[in-house]
C-alpha cells in the first residue's frame, strides 16, 4: 500500500475568486490577487490542489449547470496557463430552497456537510490529518472538520475561530499555515 498524498481543498467563490454573489459567468469571474503564487507555493510543498464548492445559484435558478461548467472550463485553463494544476474540481447545486426541481433538496455534498471533502479525500487517495482546507466560510470551515481535514485554514478577517481551525487574513499568512 503506497503513502497517500496531502492535498489543498479550496473553495471556490471568495477565495479562487472574488466572490460577487452567484458567479455564473466567465465576465463574472475575476481571480483573487495573490492566488497564483500561493498555489504554486502549495504546490511545492507537495500538496495536491482540488476545488470543493457550493453553487447554489443552478438550483435557485441564477444560472445553468452549463453555464458553471463554462466557468470552470475558463478557471481550470487559466490556471493551468499559469502552470496550476487543479486535480479535482467538485460542486454540489442542491439547495434545499431550490426552485429548479432536480436541485431543491438538501445533499450531504453541500457544506457544511462533508460530502465533497470525503468524495475529493476518497478520489485523490488523500490523508485526510495530514491535508488542508482553505475556505471564506464557516460552513468550510464545518465541511473540512467533518471531513478530517487536519489543517483547517479561515480566510477571514474575523477574529475568533471555532477549535481547530485557523485564521488567516490573506494568502501569504495561509501559506505559513501549510
Amino acid at each position: 500500500m503506497g503513502t497517500k498524498r496531502r492535498g489543498l481543498i479550496l473553495d471556490r467563490d471568495g477565495v479562487i475568486n472574488i466572490d460577487r454573489g452567484y458567479v455564473g459567468s466567465v465576465t463574472q469571474f475575476d481571480f483573487m490577487p495573490g492566488l497564483f503564487p500561493f498555489l504554486r507555493a502549495a504546490v511545492d510543498k507537495g500538496y495536491l490542489l482540488a476545488v470543493a464548492t457550493n453553487q447554489s445559484g443552478v438550483a435557485r435558478g441564477f444560472y445553468s449547470e452549463q453555464d458553471y461548467e463554462a466557468v470552470t472550463a475558463h478557471m481550470l485553463a487559466e490556471l493551468r496557463r499559469e502552470t496550476i494544476d487543479i486535480s479535482l474540481t467538485l460542486a454540489c447545486f442542491a439547495h434545499p430552497e431550490g426552485k429548479i426541481a432536480p436541485y431543491a433538496f438538501e445533499s450531504f455534498w453541500r457544506k457544511p456537510n462533508p460530502g465533497m471533502v470525503l468524495e475529493a479525500v476518497r478520489r485523490l487517495d488523500l490523508e485526510a490529518g495530514r491535508s488542508a482546507f482553505l475556505g471564506d466560510a464557516l460552513r468550510d470551515m464545518q465541511a473540512a472538520q467533518g471531513g478530517g481535514i487536519g489543517n483547517c485554514l479561515w480566510l477571514t478577517q474575523e477574529k475568533t475561530a471555532p477549535k481547530g481551525v485557523a485564521l488567516v487574513p490573506d494568502f501569504t499568512a495561509a501559506l505559513e499555515r501549510l
